[in-house]
């Protein structure tokens, strides 16, 4: 097998995993060859269903079946979104039986419109994990307060969960505390601990967009040269918490019972804008134990060009750099918790958007596929 800068990056400890899901690409055997490549594990969101499902005539034979068997829209989403989890674990079924369980998931999002609902969440992650009914398989779960608090339920009952939509330090230290709580919990017990999975998912891209809009309202010069890099520095001292809560004596004692630690996984990776590298989301958060999950277009840029998609451990390097922009942004007047308050509460209403488009869209396929 040909080794490629994804296999580089496994050898540093960073996993890369593909932030898309197509049936057809399934189907195609187009994910199998991302995953000779290196890849090790995918993500979905409702966007990614959403654009899937609509603009695609794969899944109008399934939707037609359901839709003659009396199913609801919201039913038939989930039927589909389902099948095409259980077909992608499949696929990624050796890279999780090579690596232990480490890697080789599948993420399926719970209903975004259930953010803030602790108890339907709780109860939607059960049911969607037990539908898909593979061991492959991470539920989403939005790290909003009520999220957060169904993401260290759902851990004490041994779900596998991608904590998603966290923006800021803040979050991270809510959701690695709960993680690290709940396995205690667990092990106090003497549940098992040892093939619970979960990932902290870290949204970068979405930082420099806001960020840079209230640069670029500042009549100040120093704030051009803070743009673009805000994202990164974030991410950066998000990463330094991790090594200290899963560097800690706590840490250590669970760890001794097999327990996984939770990576940080570094989401909305897509370089956003034109003006910057599309591939600098990846190339500067490199560090062992993360994951990056990428669009298809800036994983296939990091692979295929050879003048950028440079490999090295990146993501502890400039440090003191890093913490001197997020100081310097706090002197420009601009308060990092409160723009990643608003990215969660857009982050919700981004996803809850195209699942209602998706809804309607199988509302309307629904009567044309029966009726023709």
């Amino acid at each position: 097998m040909t080794r490629t800068k994804l296999h580089e990056l496994a050898d540093l400890g960073q996993s890369v995993w593909l932030d898309y899901i197509h049936r057809s690409f399934i189907n195609s055997g187009g994910l199998r060859d991302y995953i000779d490549k290196g890849l090790r594990g995918v993500t979905s969101n409702p966007t990614i269903f959403a654009d899937a499902i609509i603009k695609s005539e794969v899944y109008d034979a399934q939707i037609q079946k359901l839709a003659l068997e009396g199913k609801s829209p919201q039913e038939i989403y989930e039927e589909l979104a389902v099948e095409d989890s259980r077909m992608v674990a499949d696929v990624l079924r050796p890279v999780f039986d090579e690596t232990e369980g480490n890697d080789g998931f599948f993420s399926l999002e719970v209903n975004p419109h259930l953010a803030h609902d602790k108890i339907g969440t709780i109860n939607e992650a059960f049911r969607l994990f037990r539908a898909v009914d593979r061991p492959n398989i991470m539920i989403k779960v939005p790290a909003t307060a009520e999220g957060v608090l169904a993401f260290k339920e759902l851990i004490e009952e041994g779900i596998n969960i991608n904590v998603t939509l966290m923006f800021s330090l803040a979050q991270y230290d809510l959701v690695a505390e709960a993680c690290i709580s709940a396995l205690e919990k667990r092990a106090a017990n003497v549940y098992n601990v040892k093939t619970i999975a979960s990932v902290a998912s870290l949204f970068v891209s979405r930082v420099d967009t806001k960020v840079d809009e209230m640069l670029d309202a500042l009549d100040a010069p120093r704030a051009k040269s803070l743009k673009g890099k805000i994202g990164i520095a974030n991410a950066k001292m998000v990463y330094q918490r991790f090594k200290e809560f899963f560097q800690s004596e706590r840490w250590e004692y669970l760890a001794d019972k097999g327990a996984r630690l939770q990576r940080v996984l570094f989401g909305s990776t897509g370089t956003k804008n034109p003006d910057y590298s599309d591939v600098m989301y990846v190339e500067n958060l490199i560090g062992p134990e993360t994951v990056n999950t990428a669009p298809p277009e800036t994983l296939d840029a990091f692979l295929d060009h050879l003048d950028h998609g440079r490999v090295a451990p990146t993501l502890e390097s400039n440090l003191d750099e890093a913490r001197a922009q997020l100081a310097e942004l706090a002197e420009l007047g601009i308060d990092l918790d409160d723009v990643t308050h608003q990215l969660l509460v857009e982050g919700v209403e981004k996803f809850a958007k195209p699942y209602d488009a998706l809804i309607k869209t199988l509302s309307e396929k629904k009567v044309h596929l029966v009726t023709t």
